[in-house]
Formats: structure tokens, sequence, C-alpha cells
């Protein structure tokens, strides 16, 4: 437990940061710029991160443009609203995930740009050498971690959570950000905010905020709610790692 506890949190945060941080805050809203050096960086650290569950930049980014733009309609790629359990919808998402990311769907022009590409590592992380490799990594550790340090068997139900842990947390954010919790403002939709502090998810269900203010950086909106990622982006651009963008990607959503 005292190793495989911790490696757990580290693999769930680190893989939230890269996916808050560089899908969703860079590659699809591009609230923030970097250099090359820094987008190849925080590239390589999602695929490191996500393992086999790596999300490419591109297709990600069209779908939650596409999200933004259709939100709880039946264009909405990850909507709760037309899905029976959160089984369904990470389903029926990983279909129009797999079409985008493969050119076999029509995706709009407004969709389509301005994202961070990386052939390599886009080729890696999407193959299934990368995917198998990362899992038999993970259960080697548990493995590992059952002989050595006399680990409880119940931990190894983690290992479903390593293996998909990029869409574990889209899961988590689109359904629970569309059906829990308070509005502070009406959107025309069903985005709430989960939490008050949303540490769990790094400021993530504070999905009613974000729809109404697509572009602001920090995803709490109120005095008292919270958004862990937005200090780390402080940082970040106190250290001239990123600079505010003024003209963010998704203007027109």
């Amino acid at each position: 437990m005292q190793l495989v506890l911790p490696a757990f949190i580290l693999h769930w945060y680190i893989s939230l940061f890269s996916q808050t941080f560089f899908l969703h805050r860079y590659s699809a809203h591009k609230m923030f710029v970097m250099n090359k050096f820094w987008e190849k960086f925080f590239y390589f650290l999602t695929y490191l991160s996500q393992g086999s569950s790596f999300l490419s930049p591109r297709a990600y980014a069209i779908l939650h443009r596409m999200h933004h733009a259709f939100s709880d309609t039946k264009k909405d790629p990850h909507s709760p609203m037309f899905s029976s359990n959160v089984f369904m919808m990470m389903w029926k998402t990983k279909d129009i995930y797999n079409a985008v990311l493969n050119r076999k769907s029509n995706v709009e022009e407004r969709f389509e740009h301005d994202y961070p590409v990386s052939k390599t590592i886009e080729k890696i992380g999407d193959s299934w050498i990368s995917r198998v490799g990362w899992g038999v990594a993970y259960a080697s550790f548990y493995i590992f971690a059952y002989i050595q340090f006399d680990m409880h068997w119940l931990f190894f139900l983690l290992l479903p959570v390593h293996f998909l842990m990029g869409p574990v947390h889209g899961a988590i954010v689109n359904w629970s950000g569309h059906k829990y919790g308070y509005q502070n403002y009406d959107n025309h939709d069903h985005s709430k905010n989960s939490l008050v502090f949303d540490v769990i998810m790094m400021g993530e269900l504070f999905q009613n905020n974000h729809h109404k203010l697509p572009n602001q950086v920090n995803f709490a909106s109120k005095w008292f709610e919270f958004d862990p990622t937005y200090p780390l982006i402080k940082i970040l651009t106190w250290l001239k790692i990123i600079k505010p963008n003024i003209k963010p990607a998704d203007a027109k959503f």
C-alpha cells in the first residue's frame, strides 16, 4: 500500500494536469502560447502520463471544440443527455474520437485548426505496441508490489483506471459536469459546477463556468471557488514558459 497508492495518486494527477493544461486549455482553447521546445515537452509529458490511454491533441481539440459548439445537443460528441449511462457515453465518444483521429469523419473547418502536432509522438502513442507495453508495465508494477511488499489483492482493481486514465478523466468531467452540481450561469445547456473546491479534477468540474467563459484561464468564477490548475499556470507564466494568448483559438465559440 505504501508504494502502490502514492504511485496511483501520482499517475492520476500528472495525467490530469496533462489533460487540463495541455490538451484542454492549450490544444483546444489556446489560452496561452509557448515556444516549440515547451510544446514538444508537454506533448511528450502527455504521452508519458497517459501511457496506454494516450489521447491525440488534435482529436481532443476537435472533439472539445465540437462539445462547446453543440453542447448537450445530438451533435455533442460526449453529452450525458443522450446516453443511458457513463459507459455508453464513453463508447460513443470513442467511436467519434477514432473517426476524427483516422480522418474518417468530415470535420467542420472551424474546428480543424491551430493545435499542436508531433507526428512521431502521435504515431508512437497511438500504436498498439505502445498501448499494450504501457499496460504490461502497469501490471508488472502491481505484481512486483504484490510479491515484494505484500500488497492487498484489492489494489489490482486500480489497474483498469491506469489502463484508461485519459478516458476516465474525460468521462468524469463530461458526465458529472453536465449532470450534478450547481449553475452560476444560464448557458442554455446542462453544464454544472460539480464541486466548489475542485481538487480531485484540478478545476475541470467547473463546467458551467467554463461554458460561459470558454477563454477564461481560471475556471473558477466566484470568490468561493478554487481552480487548482490556475496557480500552476501563473507560475509557468512567471517562469516565462508560457504567456497569455490575446486571441484564443475558440474565440468564435
